[in-house]
This record gives C-alpha cells, sequence and structure tokens, in this order.
C-alpha cells in the first residue's frame, strides 16, 4: 500500500512497521505450507513427552497425536481432499460470487452502488458500513462473502480507498460478531452450550438465548462508533485513494434501464415477501419445525445461497430488460467470468484448510485452550478482574481455534462451574468469552475467512499481503477490546441486567 505522504504521524509508524515487516513474510500459500510443516513437527514433539488435558465434560484425558505416526500420515493421506471440499469459507464463497457475478456483470451492482455512494454522507459511509457488517452477524457466514467485497466497490465509487472498505465492513461483521440488535444463532448456540456446563454443579440452572440480549444491543452502538472512529482516524489516512474515480460514476439510466430498475423492484419486493410467508406460516417451507427453536431457523442456515440466488435473478432481470445481456446465455458467461476470479483463492484454501484440520486432528488447539483455561480460573483475581482476564484469556485462544462454539464447548464446562461458585453470574461469563472472541477474530490467521479477506485485498492491491491485513485490522481489534471491556465493567459496576434473563 502506498502512504498519503512520507511523513506520516508517530501514531501510525508502527502499523507501517507492522505491514512491512508483515509483508516480508513469504507468499500467504507458502505461509501455509511452513505452518503445516511446523505443526507436524510440534505434533510429534508434544506426543512424546506425553502433552494432554483433561475434558472438562466428560473426564477423558484427551491426548496429542503425532502427525508423524502411521495413523498421522495415513490421516493427512486420506483426508487431504475432504479438508478441502468441507472447508466452510470454499462453498460459501463460490456460491456468493456466482450470484452477485450475474448482477455485477448486467450492471445492476454499478447502479446499487453508485446510488448509495452518492446518497450516503462522506461522515457516515464508515459508519453505516460498519453497523451492516455488525447487523449481517445474523445471517451466519453472508456478512463476509456478501458485505466485504461490496463495501470495497462502494468506497472505491465514492472515490475513498477500496481497503477501507474491506477494512470497515471486516471490523464490523468479524470484529462485531458478538453485537446485534436481534437475537441470532450464535446467541443460541453458545446458550445452550453454558447451560449443559451450568447443570454440572446446578442441575435446575440455565442460560437463556436472551441472556445477553441488552448488552449486544448497546455493544452494536459501541461498535458502530468506534468501528467508524477507527476507520476515518487510523485507517484510512494511511491508504491512497484510487487514482481513477470517473470510471465508477454511473451516468442517468436510459429507458431501458430504469425499465429494468423497475422490475427488479418488483421482484425484490415479491422475493422478500415469499421468503417472510414461508417462515411465517405456521406450515411454512422455511419455518422450523421446533416449537421451542428460532422460526426463521432454516432461512439463515440457507442465507448464502438465498442471497446468490437473489443476486442472480435481480441481475437477470436487469440485464434483458436493459439490453446488456441478449443472448440466453449472457447470464452463464457472467458466472463463469466471476468464477474465474477465484482460481488463487482456491489454492489458498486448499493449504489453509489442511492447516486447520491438522490443527484439531493432533489435539492440540484443544489441550492448549484446557490449559491456558485452568491456569486463568486458579489466579484467585476479582470479579471484575477475573472477567477482564478471562476477555483477554478468549482473546489469545481465539488466535489457536477459529471456531466460537468450539472453544466454548471446551472452556464452558471449566469457567462457568468455577466462577458459578464463586457468584459470578454466567451471564457475565458468557458475554466476557465473547468480546473476547470476537475482538480477536479480525487478526488471527487461524479464522477461516481471514484468507478470503486477504484475497478481496488484493483483487485491489496486488501488493497486500497477511502483513497489510494485520496492520489494517490490528488498530480496529484493540480498540475493540479495550472499549467492550470498559463498557462491561462499566455495565456490571451499575448494576444492569445484561438481558431479559
Amino acid at each position: 500500500m502506498v502512504k498519503v505522504q512520507q511523513d506520516v504521524p508517530w501514531s501510525q509508524r508502527w502499523l507501517d512497521r507492522i505491514e512491512t515487516l508483515g509483508n516480508r513474510l513469504p507468499h500467504p500459500v507458502t505461509l501455509f505450507i511452513i505452518f503445516c510443516a511446523i505443526l507436524v513437527l510440534l505434533s510429534a514433539v508434544m506426543a512424546a513427552i506425553g502433552a494432554s488435558a483433561q475434558n472438562p465434560t466428560n473426564g477423558e484425558w484427551l491426548h496429542t497425536r503425532s502427525l508423524l505416526s502411521r495413523e498421522g500420515l495415513l490421516w493427512m493421506l486420506h483426508n487431504a481432499v475432504q479438508n478441502f471440499v468441507t472447508f466452510a469459507p470454499v462453498g460459501s464463497v463460490i456460491v456468493a460470487i456466482m450470484g452477485i457475478a450475474v448482477a455485477e456483470h448486467s450492471g445492476l451492482l454499478g447502479y446499487v452502488l453508485s446510488a448509495i455512494s452518492r446518497r450516503a454522507p462522506p461522515r457516515t459511509l464508515s459508519a453505516v458500513i460498519v453497523f451492516c457488517g455488525v447487523l449481517s452477524s445474523i445471517g451466519f457466514d453472508s456478512g463476509y462473502v456478501v458485505l466485504i467485497p461490496l463495501a470495497a466497490l462502494i468506497f472505491r465509487a465514492a472515490g475513498r480507498s477500496p481497503l477501507a472498505g474491506i477494512a470497515a465492513a471486516f471490523a464490523g461483521v468479524s470484529g462485531g460478531y458478538s453485537a446485534n440488535l436481534v437475537l441470532g444463532p450464535v446467541d443460541a448456540i453458545l446458550a445452550g452450550i453454558s447451560t449443559e456446563a451450568l447443570q454440572l454443579v446446578d442441575a435446575q440452572a440455565e442460560v437463556m438465548v436472551s441472556a445477553n440480549y441488552y448488552f449486544i444491543v448497546a455493544s452494536t452502538l459501541m461498535i458502530t462508533v468506534v468501528g467508524a472512529w477507527v476507520n476515518e482516524r487510523l485507517v484510512e489516512p494511511r491508504l491512497r485513494r484510487p487514482e481513477h474515480t470517473e470510471a465508477l460514476q454511473q451516468a442517468a439510466p436510459s429507458d431501458a434501464e430504469r425499465r429494468g430498475l423497475h422490475r427488479v423492484a418488483i421482484f425484490s419486493l415479491a422475493y422478500i415477501t415469499a421468503l417472510v410467508a414461508m417462515v411465517l406460516l405456521p406450515s411454512g417451507l422455511l419455518r422450523n419445525p421446533d416449537p421451542e427453536g428460532m422460526a426463521a431457523m432454516p432461512l439463515l442456515r440457507g442465507i448464502v445461497v438465498f442471497i446468490a440466488l437473489y443476486a442472480a435473478l435481480a441481475g437477470i432481470i436487469f440485464g434483458y430488460s436493459s439490453g446488456r445481456f441478449q443472448r440466453r446465455s449472457d447470464w452463464i458467461m457472467a458466472m463463469e467470468k466471476g468464477m474465474s476470479t477465484l482460481a488463487g483463492y482456491l489454492v489458498l484454501m486448499f493449504f489453509a484448510a489442511q492447516f486447520v484440520n491438522y490443527f484439531s486432528w493432533s489435539g492440540i488447539g484443544a489441550i492448549t485452550a484446557i490449559n491456558g483455561a485452568q491456569w486463568l480460573a486458579g489466579l484467585g483475581l476479582s470479579t471484575t478482574s477475573l472477567l477482564l482476564m478471562f476477555v483477554l484469556c478468549s482473546a489469545l485462544i481465539n488466535l489457536l481455534i477459529g471456531s466460537a462454539s468450539a472453544k466454548w464447548a471446551l472452556m464452558a464446562p471449566i469457567f462457568l462451574p468455577m466462577l458459578y461458585m464463586l457468584g459470578v453470574a454466567p451471564e457475565a461469563v458468557q458475554m466476557a468469552y465473547r468480546i473476547g472472541d470476537s475482538s480477536s477474530n479480525i487478526i488471527t490467521p487461524l479464522m477461516p475467512y481471514f484468507g478470503v479477506v486477504v484475497a478481496f485485498m488484493q483483487s485491489h492491491d496486488r501488493h497486500a499481503g497477511m502483513g497489510s491485513l494485520l496492520a489494517l485490522m490490528l488498530p480496529y481489534s484493540i480498540c475493540f477490546l479495550l472499549s467492550w471491556s470498559l463498557l462491561l465493567s462499566l455495565w456490571l459496576a451499575a448494576g444492569l441486567p445484561l438481558g431479559p434473563a
């Protein structure tokens, strides 16, 4: 990345050094190959010394498994393809890009982005993107594959650095994953794990899905304000604005294009109405058959498909109405062009998938998390200090294990019973975990979508690398961790309930 000026403020120099050092690292593919080799050797060493930890759920001892053993070598060979094809970001990104590519090549996306960039006041654009990113967590991973690339184009259309758009969206989507205005899947998953862990010491205890609702609503505002401030004051001043923005400016639509936009608006209303009806009607196709569960769960689980389908159909309607598409196969060619941009991404994801699965199979991640949690629980700190230490511990462990539910399933049976007996509310412990987990999501290469965001950056700056993304996101991570921890401390000190439960 090229800096705006030669003499940057002292507060920016450390970010420049991080970026420079980070970009001296090998190509991300080479880096993941090196990580895999180190992990294989480390697993053999830890297995030789008998590194282990006791599973707090069932008392079973977990032992490190060597990837250099006969069993490990055969597992790596037999599961290399399976690790790749089942790696979460791969399928979601491919499906989303296929649909968005149709909307992009039809010209619809250009008009939408231009309208957003013209109507959003420059001072609120960062806040709007961060806020949308926070809300996107209701749709599982849709924010990563839909909002982040769109934010880059929105910022570029506004004459601003597309990397700043990527950073703002990534901060909201991943850094603000535990904030929202509505209850979502993550609330249900974590509350269920918390209840099971708590019942180890109190069979009648329960952590409700709504246990953190009041706090996550307040957190949404906090993340939006802090994220926008970091983007405007710390991140974007380091980035170069695009040299040519006139190509992104859209002329007034022709009569055919207006007709296409009108048809897309009608289709959009019908599409949304159909989805809502399929969720609200008692026998609706997308309604959860479990009366105790979230009604829209089937819709949320397939949200990436529904977004891709909408984008493709809307692009087809606009393309043929406006005359952009003329042949029957034009929309198929648009998908093929979109897929052609994913070649480098797929190569990177293959090796990233191997590394993440090596970490899981060897048991290194689970054993490290359990031992670290036990150490923190034994410090004997005050309630507030212990919660803040737990926030930090969760953030650090997040650098080793990317899945929020997997980490909580390992940590909750240790922390919740111990802290519950010390008088610490389980809802507070759960929220402290969520703060630490979300704050460091954006700086851990083990997070499955980290490589995705690097690939998005490289589509706008071919010199960008992992160091560039770390330098971009570190200010958000630090500011989120500090401000969110402070908010939790003040909230608890004031005696405010974290949620209706």
